[in-house]
């Protein structure tokens, strides 16, 4: 008797060798998102984070943020061994962007966390998000690697602004300030599987306001998620 997989898993994790085929998890995404076949392609950036620092403004190569917000087109990024990265600012993620942190123990955690802010076809896969701070106005290096100025950022694990078809797959986010996950101002094809949220007063926000005319055609898939212990509200 093996473990019950659900479709999601089925679809890459039995084969022993997926260290060599990272890429297949794009075809294993459901629901609202699609498939994210976008992501990968002849033209794909391999990226390792080697560094687990930070710098907002001027990034190093190694670091995630080098990564995730500098380097442009398809990236996928997997990490050299088993990090606790503590983000300066935000890290605001650039569209055709996957961070795969399968195969290693990979937190973001104790201050900013993760944004992806007018952006699409973004995979974030099994990291461990948490302890998650607010921030102060400030400039950070923006999705399109130039540099850029942000407002004040509520304490969230993931908030996703003007986004779409982002997949949000087997992560684990707890304790934050404010929320786990935030999907706002229009953002929409998103798919939220296979996480573990706990830990949390109010979890998960799908729109941000009632009177927010673009939320009105948002479409997000929920699904084989866990909740708990210590899950409050908004689920979703």
């Amino acid at each position: 008797m093996g473990m019950k997989m659900n479709t999601i898993d089925r679809c890459w994790r039995p084969n022993p060798e997926w260290r060599k085929y990272r890429q297949q998890l794009a075809t294993c995404s459901v629901g609202y998102v699609g498939k994210m076949t976008n992501n990968i392609g002849n033209d794909l950036i391999h990226y390792k984070v080697t560094d687990p620092n930070d710098d907002p403004i001027n990034p190093k190569p190694g670091m995630l943020r080098y990564g995730a917000s500098v380097i442009q087109g398809k990236v996928w990024i997997t990490f050299q061994k088993d990090m606790n990265i503590k983000l300066i600012k935000p890290l605001l993620i650039s569209s055709f962007t996957t961070i795969d942190g399968r195969g290693v123990n990979v937190h973001i955690a104790d201050n900013a966390c993760l944004m992806i802010s007018k952006a699409t076809n973004i995979i974030i896969h099994s990291l461990r998000i948490h302890h998650c701070k607010a921030q102060a106005p400030g400039m950070v290096m923006g999705p399109n690697g130039k540099v850029i100025h942000i407002g004040p950022v509520d304490g969230d694990a993931i908030r996703l602004v003007t986004a779409s078809k982002i997949w949000i797959d087997h992560n684990t986010l707890y304790e934050c300030e404010d929320g786990l996950l935030d999907v706002t101002r229009g953002s929409t094809n998103v798919t939220i599987s296979n996480n573990w949220f706990r830990e949390q007063d109010k979890v998960m926000l799908l729109g941000h306001d009632d009177g927010y005319l673009r939320d009105i055609n948002m479409k997000v898939t929920v699904v084989y998620n866990h909740f708990g212990p210590n899950c409050n509200q908004r689920m979703p």
